[in-house]
């Protein structure tokens, strides 16, 4: 078994605030190594890390999280060529007490994995029901599993073969890299156990609608990216959105100036899927009131996404991608 080394910590931020500085004092319990990495702050991000001990680096725009990510990596590569490992989070979490000691323990144990990731929560569950939509989308397998999220502990050598985070990629550059790191030959593991404490301050209706329109955003690049490889990166997913969020509702439309009640028996569908969705949630073990609300809100979600997806192929076909969406600013 490979010695368990200490790994440095890679925060990325921009106008986090008090949350910047709850992240940054749980990193700096784990670890004396933590960079900080900042995307345009006007807030005093900057002066804040500095002021608890923490080293910055300030990038300019165009700036996306994956960029911050790699900067973040590249400082410490260039810092320590004998690098380990890099636990990445993100400035609106908190790392759990005990989770770097338990994630690098996994990647001594087994040589074969390249990232270890946690379960995720939100700090504050029972704030509204799209942070409670939040939590649940977090409840995710545990084992050897195909992807890892933005908090995440990576080994050194699993990243650099991989090619590192896509800095051009607005959004699901996380899963993007995991297909990468997989396809050299390396496994990716969530264990049972609590990784970070998340706080999606997502109150309204409109911050739901464009972090799940960013979702659709990135199901398209993802599989526009990776969809004809081998395991067909978000291709179902994106198929999926398409069929809900597009083709039935315009086959309704059309159906309506001919026969009404074929519109209806069309529209069925929705009401038919939330149960679909429900019922699997509930063999999942969720209780009535999240497996409801997480159905109905899995098919509300599929017209935003559809939007998304229609944004991203727009912007490729014309040249004018999307440079952001900031579900937080809505």
């Amino acid at each position: 078994m490979e010695e368990i080394l200490a790994a440095p910590i890679v925060v990325i931020g921009r106008n986090e605030g008090e949350r910047l500085r709850l992240c940054l004092a749980a990193a700096l319990r784990q670890s004396s190594s933590v960079v900080y990495v900042d995307s345009d702050s006007i807030d005093g991000s900057p002066m804040l890390a500095r002021s608890l001990g923490v080293e910055v680096l300030e990038l300019d725009s165009p700036h996306t999280v994956a960029r911050a990510r790699h900067a973040g990596f590249q400082f410490l590569l260039h810092r320590n060529a004998g690098l380990h490992a890099v636990q990445f989070v993100d400035s609106d979490c908190e790392l759990a007490e005990g989770w770097l000691a338990l994630a690098e323990a996994e990647l001594a144990r087994r040589p074969e994995v390249g990232a270890v990731c946690g379960r995720r929560r939100e700090r504050f569950a029972d704030a509204s029901i799209f942070v409670r939509l939040c939590d649940l989308e977090w409840d995710s397998p545990t084992g050897d599993v195909d992807y890892f999220g933005g908090d995440v502990l990576i080994r050194a050598s699993a990243y650099s073969m991989a090619g590192g985070f896509n800095p051009d990629l607005i959004t699901g550059e996380d899963p993007e890299l995991a297909v990468r790191v997989r396809q050299k030959g390396w496994t990716i593991v969530r264990l049972p156990a609590e990784m970070t404490r998340h706080d999606s301050n997502m109150m309204r209706f409109g911050q739901w609608w464009r972090r799940t329109l960013r979702s659709g955003y990135a199901y398209a690049e993802g599989s526009w990216m990776h969809g004809l490889e081998p395991e067909h990166h978000w291709l179902r997913e994106s198929l999926s959105i398409w069929f809900w969020g597009v083709v039935l509702p315009l086959s309704a439309a059309g159906a309506a100036f001919v026969r009404p009640e074929a519109a209806l028996v069309i529209l069925a569908g929705y009401p038919a899927l939330i149960l679909r969705i429900y019922v699997r949630m509930r063999r999942l073990g969720r209780a009535r009131r999240d497996a409801l609300l997480y159905a109905a809100f899995c098919v509300l979600g599929k017209f935003p996404m559809a939007l998304g997806q229609i944004r991203f192929h727009l912007g490729m076909w014309s040249g004018r991608r999307t440079r952001r969406i900031d579900y937080k600013s809505a």
